[in-house]
């Protein structure tokens, strides 16, 4: 647990000497730029400190379930270190590889204004780190404040490399409800008996479905409900009377959660780094890369008992997954010590409670307040169209494959399963030199129209290719995402880089452009990074391309994303000079 105290040292650990070239070096800067940028610049409060951060890729002995493994870790820790930092500060992370498997770092939802270079996709925005090297990831926090997170961005390595970034108001700025005592983030992850990195190799040579987790933790501990686990369990102690603010993030790899705490109601406060209109319950739901802040009122009272928090799947594809539960304990202080107390476990919705994710999500509004406006865009230039789902690819000659009728699994969306390059994208477009990397266009539609959520059609097979959507600089976007049912209807939450977008509309079956758009909420839409594209049913989102780059889009389904559910956004430059990508930094990875 974290009190203000703590994290207010935390923050002072820079050096004087570092605070005052910052200073002198800020002053030599303002006097250089023009007085509009300086202006800009003075309201986001580039006078934010800078923080060091040094991750060490190292490997390290880690036992759950009775089994261990050596895992790759940040620090040697899992999950790794907390990074915590004010809205307008600037962060310096030197990230230096002591591991064999190339590394790349994702600050995930970090909108990265003008600091593409510092995004951490491998192969979109960056080479990867390799085995030896180092690279500083350096971009400053803008207009965002709330709960974040940082996780590995290569293959299958977020499994381990993950942790909480969390960014506190600017001094002085009060939260919109009231001050909690304390603050716990609580990280939802996955825990794998044999490597994760060999269950992708697995399933990519195979065609196949991987393998799924053997536990799901909460802060890297599965919890008493699994064989062996007991010790390894997450436990919260509060008094009585006082209340904490949770900070859930679901990092896990393949599978969206529900959580609840048994006996006690949950006050949602914000979600992705974004406050939202507050409202009570007693079950949320996260997709992986979601996260969401909630105020946790304990009870007046000792109330004589402890309570079980658990988490457990929502699922709703047709392929195996990790059908368990993950537990920790809600214990609170007395002073008297006391053996033996009930036990009170929470109620979770059914696996498949697709009315319960629909309703939960229709409850979350933006607080579209004078301080926290909702700038949704009202005038649309691009209007596009993406489905989102599974299909398949045919099996290389002499092999067998594990996928549908003897073919691969693959996904795609608008049939265009990603190709990843050899080298990185945001390079190949700095430099000119795209020819042969990627093609500039990405399919504003799909190319056969079907009855997306009806009987699929007779051809699975998807296109292989790397196309980007070119965007000028500026333009107002409206994207519908439809899920098909090719190989079965599924949830797919969709994580977009380098941009916040708002949520305007969902529904069932098949999008109507003529009817649907009329019911869209264009006053306090959610605003989001992450979104699930619901199972049998579509999405509609909006946002303004005024971030020069080139911006992943992809699953945050691991499995998904390996399949191919994914693609690139490329937001051409603007007019002036705060508009423009600028150069990559001199110790950028190479390929």
């Amino acid at each position: 647990m974290i009190n203000h105290h703590q994290e207010n040292l935390a923050m002072m650990k820079t050096r004087p000497a570092e605070r005052d070239s910052e200073r002198k070096k800020e002053k030599e800067t303002k006097a250089a730029i023009p007085f509009a940028i300086t202006l800009i610049l003075s309201v986001y409060g580039v006078a934010g400190t800078t923080r060091n951060y040094e991750f060490n890729i190292q490997l390290q002995n880690v036992t759950r379930l009775c089994h261990t493994r050596s895992m790759v870790t940040v620090n040697g820790k899992f999950p790794g270190p907390r990074i915590v930092a004010r809205e307008g500060d600037r962060l310096l992370i030197k990230v230096t590889n002591h591991v064999s498997n190339n590394i790349t770092i994702h600050w995930h939802g970090i909108r990265q204004l003008q600091s593409g270079w510092a995004d951490g996709p491998a192969y979109i925005t960056q080479c990867p780190i390799q085995t030896g090297q180092s690279y500083v990831y350096n971009y400053t926090v803008v207009g965002q404040r709330g709960t974040l997170f940082w996780h590995a961005h290569i293959s299958w390595l977020r499994a381990s490399l993950y942790g909480p970034l969390i960014i506190l108001p600017k001094l002085h700025a009060p939260y919109p409800f009231s001050k909690p005592y304390k603050e716990v983030p609580i990280i939802f992850g996955e825990w794998f008996n044999t490597d994760p990195e060999a269950i992708i190799a697995q399933a990519t040579q195979t065609g196949g479905g991987p393998n799924v987790s053997d536990a799901y933790t909460f802060n890297g501990l599965p919890g008493p409900l699994y064989n062996c686990s007991a010790k390894d369990t997450f436990k919260l102690k509060v008094k009585p009377g006082k209340t904490y603010l949770l900070r859930l993030i679901n990092a896990a790899l393949n599978d969206e959660l529900f959580f609840s705490i048994a006996n006690h109601t949950l006050k949602v406060v914000e979600a992705d780094a974004i406050y939202v209109k507050p409202f009570d319950t007693e079950t949320l739901i996260l997709a992986p890369g979601q996260t969401t802040n909630v105020l946790l009122k304990t009870k007046s009272k000792f109330p004589g008992a402890n309570f079980l928090m658990s988490a457990r799947p929502y699922v709703t594809g047709q392929g195996t997954f990790d059908n368990s539960t993950v537990a920790g304990i809600l214990e609170y202080e007395s002073s008297v010590h006391m053996k033996n107390l009930p036990l009170f476990k929470p109620t979770l919705p059914s696996l498949n409670d697709t009315s319960f994710v629909t309703k939960f999500s229709n409850r979350l509004r933006s607080l579209a307040s004078a301080q926290f406006p909702a700038n949704v865009p009202q005038k649309i230039d691009r209007h596009l169209f993406f489905t989102v789902g599974l299909g398949t690819s045919p099996c290389e000659k002499n092999q067998t494959c594990q996928g549908p009728n003897g073919t691969r699994f693959a996904a795609s969306i608008n049939n265009v399963s990603f190709v990843q390059p050899s080298v990185a994208l945001l390079q190949s477009h700095y430099f000119d030199q795209s020819k042969g990397v990627y093609s500039p266009y990405f399919p504003i539609s799909p190319l056969h129209w079907f009855n997306y959520t009806g009987t699929p059609p007779n051809n699975t097979f998807v296109s292989n290719d790397t196309k980007l959507m070119v965007l000028p600089f500026n333009t107002s976007v409206e994207l519908v995402m439809q899920d098909t049912s090719i190989l079965g209807v599924e949830s797919h939450p969709l994580h977009l880089h380098g941009f916040n977008f708002f949520v305007v509309g969902q529904g069932f079956g098949n999008y109507n452009p003529n009817k649907d758009p009329k019911n869209f909420n264009l006053i306090d839409p959610i605003e989001r990074n992450t979104i699930g594209v619901p199972s049998g049913g579509w999405v509609a989102i909006r946002f303004l391309a005024d971030n020069p780059g080139v911006w992943f889009m992809h699953c945050h389904l691991e499995v998904h994303t390996s399949w191919g559910l994914k693609m690139a956004w490329l937001v051409l430059d603007g007019k002036h000079p705060n508009q423009k990508l600028l150069p990559p930094p001199a110790d950028l990875p190479k390929c």
